[in-house]
């Protein structure tokens, strides 16, 4: 009898487990929100379609809070199975040992050879160890923005020089009629898109050299000193307080021919002006016409260590960065998609900043110098300490050369700390 029981027992365990239903994964959006949180469900309908063994619960979190939600997690045991992540502030989960390295599973899955090289790299050079802790999911790079049928009317070829777009710059000015040639991100994120131009001036290939911060290179500050000298000329005076906002607001309302900024203003940009008004082109070469690239921070997919289903987590980020998943959410937001099998895609050929964007990363030629946005203080630098003296700078209070020298000296400590606590 108590055999029979005990089996009994097994049969009922058996049959409870079998009701358990599918395997539930929780997602984390890094940047939820009424733009994305659509996409993604959409994306996880498809995927719940074609795995009904696993469920996925989707969380949207802002992005100016994801980074602070990740800590309370990681510290409180309760992170989710897989994350949204970029490369600003990847190397900051990879030191706190919160995520699993997914070579291994891209070498020998269904992703192998289907990633983008340049966002493969952008994510490895994130990591003290070099291992790919994210799959590469979303790219994005700094373009210019310009008024195409400003330059046909004045017979002016679209700029592949610095020296070509400060010369269109002052010949599309006209300050009677409130039109500008160019517009100068003064205020709130300005640094970072400087120093996109600035390395794209120099031709200079890595931020580092011998353990020092190369941002103070006179060639650098060459070109600091050229964008300087637009301010007021051949832009509005307002641009030293200018914020992305304020700058697109100029841009799309036609006070200005030309705006530096990236593909994730593409669907304001094509809202208000149209194709037929508007075009895009990568950041001008300098004088030694090589093209230098500070890439943006890389979108990806992280699976936690503190997840309790691991291949289920895996299974979700293959399917997210499958050719038909990650050319339709690219698609939706504008911007560059990882898998190179997307590259043919219509929707592509049909977006021709996207397009142009693939062809600079996909060039042989182009050097990437990512931004140690691995360091720690690498936001405070840029941000609270070093946005202010670019202001001085417009303002004409401090040169170009002694500008770049503080921010280099402060990125070099800043690399020098983290080379020993790494």
């Amino acid at each position: 009898m108590r055999r029979l029981l005990v089996a009994l027992a097994l049969v009922l365990s058996a049959c409870s487990a079998g009701q358990d239903g599918p395997t539930t994964i929780t997602f984390w959006d890094n940047n939820g929100g009424p733009g994305r949180t659509p996409i993604y469900q959409e994306l996880i309908k498809r995927f719940e379609a074609a795995n009904p063994d696993v469920k996925v619960e989707y969380v949207g979190i802002p992005s100016s809070s994801v980074q602070q939600k990740y800590d309370t997690a990681i510290a409180g045991g309760s992170t989710p199975d897989v994350g949204g992540v970029t490369t600003s502030y990847l190397a900051h989960l990879i030191g706190q040992d919160a995520l699993e390295p997914a070579d291994d599973r891209v070498e020998n899955g269904a992703l192998k050879g289907k990633l983008l090289n340049g966002l493969l790299e952008t994510v490895r050079q994130t990591a003290p160890d070099g291992k790919l802790y994210a799959v590469p999911a979303s790219g994005n790079m700094d373009i210019i923005w310009y008024r195409s049928d400003r330059f046909e009317e004045n017979k002016i070829p679209q700029p592949s020089t610095w020296d070509d777009l400060t010369k269109a710059a002052t010949q599309l000015t006209k300050p009677a009629d409130n039109q500008y040639g160019f517009t100068i991100r003064g205020g709130a994120g300005s640094v970072f898109q400087l120093l996109s131009e600035a390395y794209s001036y120099s031709g200079v290939e890595k931020f580092y050299e011998g353990g020092k911060s190369t941002v103070s290179d006179p060639r650098n500050a060459e070109l600091v000193r050229k964008v300087a000298e637009l301010y007021k000329k051949a832009t509005p005076e307002a641009d030293v307080n200018n914020s992305y906002t304020q700058m697109v607001a100029q841009f799309t309302g036609g006070t200005v021919a030309m705006m530096h900024h990236n593909l994730g203003s593409t669907a304001d940009v094509m809202k208000a002006l149209g194709p037929e008004r508007v075009a895009a082109m990568p950041l001008p070469k300098g004088p030694s016409g090589k093209r230098t690239v500070v890439p943006n921070p890389t979108d990806g997919f992280a699976v936690f260590k503190g997840g309790k289903n691991r291949d289920a987590s895996w299974k979700f980020v293959e399917f997210l960065t499958s050719a038909e998943s990650n050319g339709y959410w690219n698609e939706k937001v504008g911007q560059i998609p990882a898998n190179t099998d997307v590259r043919g895609a219509e929707w592509i050929q049909k977006n021709p900043a996207v397009k142009m964007a693939l062809g600079v990363l996909e060039d042989p030629a182009t050097v990437l110098v990512p931004a140690p946005v691995y360091l720690p203080e690498y936001s405070s630098i840029t941000k609270t300490d070093t946005e202010p003296l670019y202001q001085k700078v417009l303002l004409g209070q401090m040169s170009a050369q002694e500008f770049l020298d503080q921010l280099a000296a402060k990125l070099t400590t800043a690399q020098q700390d983290w080379e020993k606590r790494k």
